[in-house]
């Protein structure tokens, strides 16, 4: 018997509600990405967290990129905008639906993190109402076939060395398990700056990905040489990334909030970046 239904919170306005609706959207914005696919086996991914108006076309390069692939469970790594709380929040029973039908969860899997210290605990009541895990779904569900999800949402440790802390536990809890793994980060970039200095800001992140530079990540986030909400999520992201054999990384697009709204005097970075095993 299935546990705790976590309910779509934001269906209607981030997304569809109607899910032949949904699916169109999400075919139109993957029908828009250039045919190619990545250079080995794709470990894991950087995608937005907006409304889809705004970062679906985004976040559709990164998840295009997983055409063909399957993978037994799905971590989600995404910054809480709702609650404040120590560590990681992991829903760790039953499922997350959104218009396209319900995601279960990695029971055995957020059972194993749960107890490997006291890091990530279980609350499902913070994942009510966030949106950054929920607007990954839809995209998944389009995209891979049957699959299960550990849903990770980071309170006020997303400083570095709290984001590599949980990279390890992520890690070590995979390691002792048999199946296929991808690692998605959700995360936007900087906040509400004119258009032109949002780019400057945003080209640093955006750098750092393509070069699949963990240290000039952190270290630069320290340094305040680029901002992003879901930072902690992005470097947990990339380092269990690394920890599984990535060696490679391709941005795939980068836009902002202004692109779409012709507004320019204060945007929303987003990007989209996958991660791979050579070939």
């Amino acid at each position: 018997m299935m546990g705790e239904i976590r309910e779509a919170a934001v269906s209607g306005t981030f997304y569809p509600g109607n899910p032949d609706v949904l699916r169109a959207d999400i075919a139109g914005y993957l029908s828009k990405v250039p045919p190619g696919k990545a250079a080995g086996e794709v470990v894991g991914l950087i995608a937005p967290h907006a409304g889809y108006m705004y970062s679906g076309q985004t976040a559709a390069y990164g998840y295009k990129a997983l055409a063909g692939s399957r993978y037994d469970t799905v971590i989600i790594l995404a910054p809480s905008h709702r609650s404040f709380f120590v560590g990681a929040a992991v829903q760790h029973e039953g499922a997350y639906r959104t218009p396209l039908g319900l995601v279960p969860i990695d029971e055995g899997l957020a059972r194993a993190l749960m107890g490997a210290g006291d890091m990530v605990h279980g609350d499902s009541r913070v994942h009510q109402g966030e949106h950054a895990v929920e607007v990954q779904l839809p995209f998944l569900q389009s995209m891979l076939p049957a699959f299960k999800i550990v849903p990770l949402i980071m309170g006020d440790g997303q400083d570095p060395e709290s984001s590599l802390r949980l990279s390890a536990l992520i890690h070590e809890a995979i390691r002792e398990r048999e199946g296929r793994y991808l690692i998605v980060g959700s995360t936007d970039l900087s906040h509400y700056y004119p258009y032109e200095l949002a780019k400057e800001i945003d080209k640093v992140a955006v750098d750092l990905l393509e070069r699949f530079d963990l240290d000039g990540m952190t270290r630069e986030l320290a340094t305040g040489k680029y901002e992003a909400c879901g930072a902690g999520a992005m470097i947990a992201a990339m380092a269990v990334c690394a920890k599984l054999g990535a060696r490679e990384s391709k941005v795939l697009h980068y836009a902002n909030s202004g692109d779409v709204t012709g507004d320019m005097s204060g945007v929303v970075g987003y990007v989209s970046c996958v991660f791979y095993r050579g070939k």
